[in-house]
């Protein structure tokens, strides 16, 4: 590293903090990839009361910090000749810096939309449409059981009527939820 002797002190300290963030970048890009990296990026690296925040993920992360730190230090070095003023090269590295951390932000924002929750609840079946699998008495008198599709995936669940008897087949809607588990219907 007898370069780094070579050249000023400011462009040295860009150096000292480029090659650092940059092995460490680079181990965490490879950590990520072979499905080492534990952490996503979305655990705060401090203790605190964060309840109630909307954001997806923490502004105070090793990953943004690293994000940060390699936006800020590349740009230094790159326009390090090219920017007279010292102050306005900290400046542009400052934004670099923090656009990085902003990139990485909506980069991370457009995964989480991508997830999908596919749970089942017995609340999505409310107002839904389907078929009578067995039998349902009249009147709460018995538990019969609906065919019933949700989220693209067939569900056959306990159902009561409160009106007349639903024989299988018959086409029905669900109206309410009973006791947890229970489904109410009617025919249509």
């Amino acid at each position: 590293m007898e370069f780094l002797n070579e050249m000023e002190p400011p462009l040295r300290a860009l150096w000292y903090v480029a090659i650092p963030t940059t092995i460490i970048f680079i181990l965490q890009t490879i950590m990520t990839f072979i499905g080492s990296d534990s952490s996503d990026g979305l655990d705060a690296d401090f203790d605190g009361d964060l309840d109630g925040s909307e954001a997806p993920f923490q502004l105070f992360t090793l990953r943004n910090l690293i994000n940060f730190l390699l936006g800020f230090s590349w740009t230094g070095i790159t326009f390090y000749e090219s920017i007279d003023s010292f102050f306005l090269l900290l400046v542009l590295s400052l934004a670099v810096g923090l656009g990085f951390v902003a990139l990485f932000f909506f980069i991370i924002k457009q995964i989480t939309k991508l997830a999908e929750d596919n749970t089942f609840k017995l609340t999505d079946t409310l107002q839904k449409a389907g078929s009578v699998y067995l039998t349902i008495p009249e009147e709460k008198k018995g538990v019969g059981k609906i065919s019933i599709s949700i989220n693209g995936s067939q569900k056959e669940l306990d159902a009561i009527t409160l009106g007349e008897k639903l024989a299988s087949g018959a086409a029905i809607r669900v109206v309410g939820i009973e006791g947890g588990n229970l489904l109410i219907v009617e025919k249509l």
